[in-house]
């Protein structure tokens, strides 16, 4: 049962990306890497050093992933500034690993909570205008 269920899920999330626009890819990844660390947490205070592992990867590679994303050669410093913010992320999150440290997750939660609130409230006029690459 549970196999089938994470296979309707996997469908699923796929069949809702084939048809995402970029923003909403990118909205998508934001609340992915935001549940990961909730797990990286969850298996932190449990002791639960082999799901720790999976859940630390699974949100380095999401957040690598809106670094890889930013599309740098927009105007201005925004670009360049969530590429510093993505990157300070990724060093607090490989600290919570060796560390165990719930408040370095609990920082960087916070930090794609803000940003993903920015990103929430561009009007959909604006989409195709943004930091991250429409070429996702």
């Amino acid at each position: 049962m549970r196999s089938s269920l994470q296979s309707y899920r996997k469908v699923s999330l796929e069949s809702e990306i084939a048809v995402a626009s970029p923003h909403r890819i990118i909205q998508m990844m934001f609340d992915g890497a935001l549940q990961r660390i909730a797990q990286s947490r969850y298996a932190i205070e449990n002791n639960d050093l082999a799901n720790k592992g999976i859940f630390i990867g699974k949100a380095i590679g999401i957040i690598t992933g809106l670094n890889n994303s930013l599309n740098m050669e927009a105007p201005g410093e925004v670009s360049k500034n969530l590429s510093d913010l993505y990157d300070f992320m990724l060093r607090r999150i490989s600290e919570a690993n060796l560390n165990n440290d719930v408040q370095a997750l609990d920082d960087v939660s916070s930090i794609i909570r803000t940003i993903k609130e920015g990103w929430d409230a561009i009007p959909p006029e604006q989409h195709h205008i943004d930091s991250h690459s429409s070429a996702m």
